[in-house]
C-alpha cells in the first residue's frame, strides 16, 4: 500500500532513502516526538470518522426535524406616551452671572 502511494508522487527507493536521511539530519533527536504526535493525530482522526460513521449507519434513530417558528404579520407599534416638546425657556430661578 505504501509503495503504490509513493508510486503516486514518482518517487522510487533512492529518493525515498534520501528523503530519509534528511529527515534523520533535519529532525534527528525530535522524530520520536514527531512520530508520536502524528500517531495521535492519525488515531483521533480514525476515531472521529468512526463516530460519523456510526451516526450515518443507524437507520433506527431519526434525527428530529427542526421546525423553524411560524411567520408572524409584522405589528405596528405606536408609543403611547410620545414625549412633547415645549419652545418657551424653563424658568430661570437664579439670574445668570455677568
Amino acid at each position: 500500500m505504501s509503495a503504490s502511494l509513493f508510486a503516486v508522487f514518482g518517487l522510487g527507493p533512492p529518493e525515498i532513502l534520501l528523503l530519509l536521511v534528511l529527515g534523520v539530519l533535519l529532525f534527528g533527536r525530535k522524530l520520536p516526538d514527531i512520530g508520536r504526535s502524528l500517531g495521535k493525530t492519525v488515531v483521533e482522526v480514525k476515531k472521529g470518522l468512526k463516530g460519523i460513521e456510526d451516526e450515518v449507519s443507524e437507520p433506527g434513530a431519526q434525527r428530529a426535524a427542526i421546525e423553524p417558528e411560524p411567520i408572524k404579520a409584522p405589528t405596528r407599534v405606536t408609543p403611547s406616551n410620545t414625549p412633547k416638546f415645549d419652545d418657551s425657556p424653563a424658568p430661570a430661578s437664579v439670574p445668570p452671572k455677568l
